[in-house]
């Protein structure tokens, strides 16, 4: 295997409904654990309290975007700590810093994005060489992750720290998601087949193997190809998507690594039919490169949906998976899929077989 192809994750961060960690969120979704409480004081159609994963350290924070900004700047500090203990911000350049956000929608508006950056420069008040904002939703974190493997294989010094957050718990978002059939429930205006609303955010440091080497960190994993698509038969447009866009994203990323299989998927999806139906239809087309394509690991049935923070929170489940030994094989395909049509996969190989 050519390393430097490759980039390194050197570091991992995470907050969920199932832990207020990476390690402790991996270890609740292998167990099986669900996150899931009933709101406070939303209720459905039905007058039943609305079902919600979220994240119980916040429950005094009633903003939204304070409860994304704290689980970001948590997830990162995480993601961050092997360059602390290693010394390694000196010896390497400021970070580049990639976040991905939710995608405009009740109640995000343009200031979102500021008040996040106001968040991140007061809690990391060293900075970063380079902050960037991806307003797209669940395949965010993953599209960012094209941009890492780019930036560590020219810019060998260079760290960068690809993480996502969101928020589905403010109370007009709810409603909306109610009013367009996407809040899991049995209501008048729910729907069976909709998703529980969650809260998260997840990171994960990337070097070039030689950077990782100088300032002495062991590689987690190795995220070895990414590959994006754009679909245009959109979720809610009642046209029927055949994952054309994702069959690209995923065509790009296995023909990066040709020969070898698929071990083990960890994906966005959440119980909504849409997005069940694009993953049968890609795997068809691709399933010779799989050992076993419906054996994916779907955590939304632990932590609820939790959008833009789908991406990092995948890549961190597949690479612990790897370390401790407990994934089917050695190679991991991540993938994310955002309402606005931007698909991405990347797989991840374990660090002990290379």
């Amino acid at each position: 295997m050519d390393l430097d192809r490759a980039a390194a994750i050197c570091g991992l961060g995470a907050a969920t409904a199932v832990g207020q960690g990476a390690w402790s969120s991996a270890a609740a979704v292998r167990a099986g654990v669900a996150g899931f409480i009933h709101h406070p004081f939303m209720v459905d159609s039905e007058g039943e309290p609305m079902k919600v994963a979220a994240c119980g350290w916040l429950a005094d924070q009633p903003d939204t975007v304070m409860r994304m900004a704290d689980n970001l700047c948590a997830s990162i500090a995480e993601a961050m700590e092997p360059l602390r203990e290693t010394n390694g911000l000196v010896g390497l350049a400021a970070p580049l810093l990639l976040v991905a956000l939710p995608a405009e929608r009740i109640p995000f508006d343009d200031s979102l994005v500021a008040r996040i950056r106001r968040h991140l420069s007061a809690a990391f008040p060293r900075g970063f060489a380079h902050m960037e904002m991806l307003r797209s939703g669940h395949a965010g974190g993953l599209v960012a992750l094209e941009t890492a493997l780019a930036m560590v294989r020219t810019q060998q010094r260079q760290p960068v720290i690809i993480a996502g957050s969101d928020c589905w718990l403010d109370p007009d978002t709810l409603e909306w998601l109610e009013e367009t059939s996407q809040l899991h429930g049995a209501g008048e205006r729910n729907n069976a087949w909709g998703f529980i609303p969650g809260e998260a955010a997840g990171a994960a440091l990337l070097l070039s193997s030689a950077a990782a080497r100088a300032v002495g960190i062991a590689p987690l994993s190795y995220l070895v190809a990414t590959g994006l698509g754009k679909e245009d038969k959109l979720i809610r447009s009642g046209e029927v998507c055949l994952g054309k866009g994702l069959s690209r994203a995923f065509g790009s990323v296995l023909e990066a690594w040709p020969g070898e299989q698929v071990t083990d998927v960890y994906c966005d999806m959440n119980g909504e039919p849409y997005r069940a139906d694009e993953y049968g239809f890609t795997v068809t087309r691709t399933r010779q490169r799989f050992r076993a394509a419906s054996d994916f690991i779907a955590p939304a049935d632990c932590w609820g949906d939790v959008g833009a923070a789908s991406g990092p929170l995948a890549v961190v489940l597949a690479t612990i998976a790897q370390l401790k030994m407990y994934s089917r094989g050695p190679l991991g395909l991540v993938w994310g899929s955002s309402d606005g049509g931007e698909r991405a996969a990347a797989l991840l190989r374990a660090a002990s077989n290379c």
